[in-house]
């Protein structure tokens, strides 16, 4: 009966409640009651705020954008297979050459128009023309490039133009938010976001001289050169780089991105506007790292240190008397830990001065003076 009862009130309640009492109202939910609308009455926005606990960054980009530029590169290519002229004018009399477009990403770091890329993204292009936040294009010379870091500087006029703010990379945690700004796949200035998740990251076979902040802000084809910010807005990196997957079923992102720090990218840069170039310094010698195994066999007392492994005999290595086997030790005051730390100490150096190295050679301890060269662009140590 007390079903029967309950089946007939859940009816009513549904098809017709308006049969039912007005207290039975106390004994239902008023969760699925929604108030009517006034036919005058309008919708007003919320008042909540809109930016709530600083989780927008706007401020931010407003303050980077206008100086993170986009670089549109062309370049003629000759269509013909043959490398003899005679060929070429017997075979290819109709070919036309082919011009192959590029773009990325550049960002203005002084109000004189000095704009800083990636070298990859200029590197051999006939033609450079830079796109303003403001959608003026101008075109942009050649001040100077670094190809070892990857770093270019090109130069536009124009007087007082916006430029961004540099931070300090050295005081970026793990952790930290970055904003990738820049102009991936030439759809336009775009900005992403993510965070810090390594720093110091090397030996990736992408530059020479390597030193990354990786990130998991999304960085795609056309973002090369562009700017990664901090949650100020302020420059903490070069936008350079993306892992691709292995199986090459992901060609995009896979949120594992690399910048070069800007306290890299502002040495290089200084160094380009005053001479046109980036000097580091260079012996001579090529070397590898101390294995546990070799450690063993030559009984020597840690892994730490670089077997030398080629002396060229005309270099300042040669000349000072290193050879081929001895383990490098210390350049200066700076222990050596590895071929990466060897090669970054000496590119510090400045050609011309002298540097004191110390070596293990057959058991013994001995100290060498050599004389810093200017390194070549392809060059061992």
């Amino acid at each position: 009966m007390v079903t029967i009862v309950v089946l007939a009130t859940f009816v009513l309640w549904t098809l017709k409640p308006q049969w039912l009492p007005a207290s039975f109202s106390k004994w239902v939910s008023h969760e699925r009651a929604t108030p009517a609308l006034d036919a005058n009455a309008t919708l007003k926005p919320s008042q909540a705020p809109r930016n709530v606990a600083g989780l927008s960054y706007h401020d931010a980009v407003a303050s980077a954008l206008p100086s993170v530029v986009k670089i549109y590169t062309s370049r003629t290519l000759s269509k013909s297979p043959y490398n003899d002229p005679v060929l070429n004018q017997l075979f290819n009399q109709n070919q036309q050459p082919q011009e192959q477009n590029g773009l990325g990403s550049g960002v203005i770091i002084d109000p004189q128009g000095y704009i800083v890329t990636n070298y990859h993204v200029i590197q051999n292009a006939d033609q450079i023309e830079v796109a303003l936040s403001d959608g003026q294009r101008v075109p942009a010379t050649l001040v100077g490039t670094d190809p070892e870091s990857d770093i270019a500087v090109r130069k536009i006029d124009g007087g007082q133009l916006p430029h961004i703010t540099l931070g300090h990379d050295d005081e970026l945690k793990v952790g930290d938010v970055v904003l990738a700004i820049g102009n991936p796949f030439g759809v336009g200035q775009s900005v992403t976001m993510g965070i810090v998740s390594a720093l110091h990251r090397d030996q990736l076979g992408i530059n020479t001289f390597e030193n990354f902040i990786q990130t998991d802000a999304a960085i795609n084809r056309g973002n090369s050169g562009g700017a990664l910010v901090d949650s100020n807005g302020h420059l903490v990196g070069i936008n350079t780089a993306i892992l691709t997957d292995p199986s090459g079923q992901n060609e995009g992102n896979v949120g594992v991105g690399f910048a070069i720090p800007v306290s890299t990218m502002q040495e290089v840069a200084e160094s380009i506007i005053k001479t046109g170039e980036f000097s580091r310094g260079y012996i001579g010698v090529s070397s590898q790292n101390v294995t546990p195994e070799m450690a063993r066999t030559f009984n020597l007392p840690s892994i730490d240190g670089v077997i030398i492994a080629n002396v060229r005999g005309d270099g300042p290595a040669g000349q000072a008397g290193v050879q081929v086997g001895d383990i490098l030790t210390q350049v200066n005051d700076t222990p050596i830990k590895d071929t990466r730390s060897m090669l970054a100490e000496i590119a510090k150096l400045k050609p011309g001065t002298t540097a004191n190295l110390k070596l293990l050679r057959n058991g013994q301890n001995m100290s060498l003076t050599v004389t810093i060269a200017k390194r070549p662009n392809t060059a061992i140590k």
